[in-house]
């Protein structure tokens, strides 16, 4: 047999004399819980997964990244979304009336959301524009991670429980704190459907922990474009060639947050839900 490992300790050894002298163990000890295996694995496992804020990537907010950002969708996503889709801007005024930082909120229906949203605002906005992107999609291959992040300026955000958790969110608070804008995507995911899902309270607890204003943003036909599931956008096919997807960017009337989230977000709802 496996020799017994004895609990060696001090409330165990009190405990241990009081039995041996007949008499009964003080009832202010503490009681020492033993885990079994399974359980201690499972807390050791918790323990070593990476947390959203130790899987940001502070440089891509670096001044040689943002250059190298701005390159990028100037000589290589620009031409890309031209060739692929017709896009129309409409409200981008409305962003100059704002004092940043601001959160904008989107609909979600693509993977091209982003890299439109990200082209149709203005370069100043733009450049001090972080992205909220899925810790368990974008962040569990680290070379993937890099990329997203250096291209698209994202930061990870746990979906579960709005990824708002003190200790999941804080490089986020420390980043708007700093004077940054959050692009965030209410839905949590792409919607499969192509109307708007039911959105998460995150965006309007954000706003309203740090008094920002909400700009929503409504996006059509990405979806045609590039579907959940497609890794590449596509073209409209015809018997005379091929044509691009028609695209449109709204930009609605800034949302001053209040203690009521869930009037906030019912706000933004009905925003999506008027195209």
């Amino acid at each position: 047999m496996l020799p017994v490992r004895r609990d060696t300790s001090l409330p165990a050894r009190v405990k241990r004399g009081a039995r041996q002298l007949g008499a009964a163990a003080p009832k202010w000890l503490p009681v020492r819980r033993k885990s079994s295996a399974p359980e201690r694995f499972k807390r050791r496992a918790r323990e070593l997964i990476p947390t959203a804020p130790q899987l940001d990537v502070p440089v891509a907010r670096s001044r040689p990244a943002i250059a190298t950002r701005e390159a990028v969708l100037r000589f290589v996503l620009n031409p890309l979304l031209t060739f692929y889709t017709r896009r129309r801007t409409s409200g981008r005024d409305k962003l100059s009336r704002v004092r940043p930082p601001v959160i904008l909120v989107a609909n979600h229906v693509s993977h091209l959301d982003t890299p439109v949203i990200l082209a149709a605002l203005p370069r100043r906005v733009r450049k001090r524009t972080i992205v909220a992107a899925a810790t368990d999609y974008f962040y569990r291959n680290r070379v993937v991670a890099f990329v997203v992040s250096l291209i698209f300026n994202t930061v990870p955000m746990d979906r579960g429980g709005g990824g708002l958790k003190r200790h999941a969110a804080s490089h986020v608070d420390r980043l708007l704190d700093k004077g940054w804008n959050l692009l965030l995507y209410p839905e949590g995911t792409r919607s499969r459907s192509g109307g708007p899902g039911r959105l998460r309270r995150g965006a309007a607890v954000l706003a309203a922990r740090h008094e920002l204003l909400i700009v929503p943003i409504r996006i059509t036909g990405t979806r045609d474009a590039m579907p959940p599931g497609r890794f590449w956008p596509s073209r409209i096919r015809s018997h005379n060639g091929s044509k691009r997807h028609a695209v449109s960017v709204s930009f609605g009337e800034p949302i001053k947050p209040t203690e009521d989230v869930s009037a906030t977000i019912d706000t933004v709802q009905r925003f999506f839900e008027s195209a």
